[in-house]
């Protein structure tokens, strides 16, 4: 019977009372982890997701018009592309994460919280924006590779609406950057 008191006055200390309370209960530094692993982990997965769509639509024209394999590699290199913008995103979000400040002795400052959020935002915004620019490209790519089977007179004017559907992830990148400047974990100054 002591056991279950001693139990329940454990679990009553560790209960939260809303939403509010179990966020700000989250360690900051993991706020950062896990925006910067949504940045790459979303990222990857546009880029897959526009490979699945350009190279099985470059596959099937292939058959028809045999041409086109190399020249619509182009596009499957597109795709790849929004991974490296993710891997890229990654790279500058882990130069914002500094140890905690041993003066604050396990405590979390306000800096520490809003570097956390910020890098937490940025790398999702980076991961959707990714996402979405893998996608748009791979269909993009799979308009291409359809287009140039029927008339090779397509493929450049197609590859011109390819670039700008890439330039979304490029504005990701930008917009996360930006979300991510102020950044950094530390002391109060």
């Amino acid at each position: 019977m002591a056991s279950a008191a001693i139990t329940s006055e454990i679990a009553a200390e560790e209960m939260f009372y809303g939403w509010g309370e179990l966020l700000n209960g989250i360690s900051p530094y993991a706020w950062a982890f896990i925006g910067t692993g949504l940045a790459i982990g979303l990222s990857v997965l546009g880029a897959a997701w526009g490979i699945f769509i350009t190279g099985s639509s470059l596959v099937g024209a292939a058959i028809k018009a045999p041409r086109i394999r190399s020249k619509n590699l182009i596009s499957v290199i597109f795709c790849e592309a929004v991974a490296i913008y993710g891997v890229i995103v990654a790279i500058i979000l882990q130069t914002h994460l500094d140890g905690p400040d041993p003066k604050l002795d396990g405590a979390v400052s306000l800096k520490d919280k809003f570097a956390g959020y910020a890098i937490f935002w940025s790398g999702l915004t980076a991961g959707f924006g990714n996402l979405a620019c893998g996608i748009c490209v791979g269909v993009c790519g799979s308009g291409c590779a359809l287009a140039d089977a029927q008339d090779g007179n397509l493929f450049v004017k197609i590859l011109v609406i390819e670039i700008f559907a890439s330039a979304l992830g490029i504005f990701a990148i930008i917009v996360a950057i930006i979300i991510s400047t102020q950044a950094n974990f530390g002391a109060d100054e």
